[in-house]
């Protein structure tokens, strides 16, 4: 019998990520394989732009984790991110009559029509409950309360409809089964955050190459979700503008870039050597690293809804590969005046690995290992055969695991978890059928109540009336005779 992994694939801006692992009694997760290819010529800010590049890169990533685990894959969890997602505040309220106890078919009703809400070539990922307004009162949950009005107030994510089409075609073109999709920004909060952040408030900044992510929670709740598109590269971008190469810049910012310098500390004498011929003045230098890490602090902040300003007690999480660089929390502090600043390096999962990548601890594979996480269906197919197919057939497609859930509704779907275009037709066609279910058994009832109104009509009719007085002074006549 082949042994059961999660595999999970995040499609990063600079590197598409692969990872299988095996989830364990204690809790712990550990790492059977990884897999890393270079994305950068087919994914912008997060957002697939080359569907076919695309599912080439998936081909191969699948294919090196498969030779590594020596078996197939069925399927695999991915990460839902990038530069068009965005959250949206939404309230939908319902007037019931006086003194009615509020049930869960209720709540559920309300959930329903907020996912139904329209949104001009934008499609609702995800939607999170913030809370419930009970008459007058804010309630988590509802249900059983006596009210006479019931509101319901939702953070609808939303992403651009040609983006979530062009991920899902990728994986359909791969001919990869998707067991799961899952919102990148809150797999990765729910691996590196505490409940007590969580709880006290606080905003989580995801420093990543294209893009930057900002999540806000306070109260358990995720109260806000952007992404910016700037991200390290755009620093790497600035420095080559002093005439050198991107890769040169990029070494450059990794050896001397730091996020804050004092101004006391700058030797105006001191250059820093860009090649064996070129230098560049640590002063310029400095300037052009703190003015776009300025710049992306400044975002971040403007993104934090001001009336959350003064409830984020757990103050700012930094994670993703930007929040290495140097004196990072202090720029973050000059210009947040935030009390306090924490880097999350690595997830709050206990992980089992020898990766180079991951024993780095440095934030960059938070996000896919938060993915891993979520995982809770098995990815496991046949033990592929070491001697290969020595006659070069192809290999024989996978056919969906019978582990794969049906198509859940609203009321069914966890937080974060976004539905595929396949999940949403089956879940359109059995809404759709039910309707027409509906439709028939009121038409039958109308019918019903036609025959019976009509019968009712003629039995009172003038005519029916009369034939009845009629038969029976008939059959008085008879009896008297």
């Amino acid at each position: 019998m082949a042994k059961e992994f999660i595999v999970a694939i995040e499609l990063g801006s600079s590197k598409m990520t692969g990872i299988a692992g095996q989830k364990n009694l204690d809790g712990s997760i550990t790492v059977l394989a990884v897999v890393k290819e270079d994305s950068s010529s087919f994914i912008r800010k997060g957002v697939v732009y080359n569907i076919d590049k695309t599912a080439q890169c998936l081909t191969n990533i699948i294919k090196k984790l498969e030779n590594q685990l020596k078996t197939e894959i069925t399927q695999v969890y991915v990460g839902v991110g990038g530069q068009s997602i965005r959250s949206v505040r939404n309230v939908i309220s319902k007037d019931v009559p006086a003194e009615t106890i509020i049930t869960q078919d209720m709540v559920i009703e309300l959930m329903d029509a907020n996912r139904n809400m329209k949104y001009q070539d934008q499609e609702i990922l995800d939607a999170a409950v913030q809370e419930y307004r009970v008459d007058a009162q804010y309630q988590i949950d509802p249900v059983g309360i006596q009210a006479t009005r019931l509101e319901g107030n939702f953070l609808n994510i939303l992403e651009r409809k040609a983006f979530y089409r062009n991920l899902n075609k990728c994986f359909e073109v791969a001919g990869i089964n998707v067991a799961e999709m899952y919102l990148a920004p809150l797999a990765l909060a729910d691996s590196v955050l505490t409940e007590a952040e969580k709880r006290s408030g606080c905003a989580l900044v995801d420093l990543g190459a294209d893009t930057t992510t900002v999540s806000v929670y306070s109260k358990n709740i995720l109260r806000h979700l952007a992404v910016i598109p700037l991200g390290t590269n755009n620093i790497t971008k600035d420095i080559a503008t002093l005439q050198m190469e991107e890769s040169d810049a990029e070494k450059m910012l990794l050896k001397y870039g730091s996020a804050f310098t004092d101004n006391n500390d700058i030797d105006n004498n001191l250059k820093y050597p860009i090649d064996a011929e070129r230098q560049v003045e640590s002063r310029k230098f400095i300037e052009i690293v703190e003015g776009r890490v300025e710049e992306i602090i400044e975002n971040v902040w403007y993104q934090i809804p001001s009336d959350y300003y003064d409830k984020l007690l757990a103050g700012i999480v930094l994670t993703g590969g930007g929040s290495n660089m140097k004196n990072i929390e202090q720029a973050f502090t000059n210009h947040t005046h935030a009390d306090k600043i924490r880097i999350a390096k690595f997830v709050t999962h206990t992980i089992n690995s020898n990766n180079e990548d991951i024993k780095a601890h440095d934030g960059k594979m938070n996000t896919v290992l938060g993915l891993l996480a979520k995982g809770d269906i098995n990815c496991a197919g046949s033990t592929i055969d070491p001697n290969g197919d020595l006659f070069g057939n192809p290999k024989k497609e996978v056919p969906p695991t019978v582990d794969q859930r049906p198509a859940r509704q609203v009321g069914e779907i966890p937080a974060g978890v976004v539905r595929t275009e396949a999940e949403k037709q089956k879940a359109e066609e059995e809404r759709r059928r039910q309707q027409e279910e509906e439709e028939r058994q009121r038409m039958e009832e109308q019918e019903a109540e036609r025959q019976r109104i009509a019968a009712e009509k003629r039995e009172n009719s003038f005519w029916n009336k009369f034939l009845k007085k009629a038969k029976k002074f008939g059959e008085d006549i008879v009896s008297e005779e």
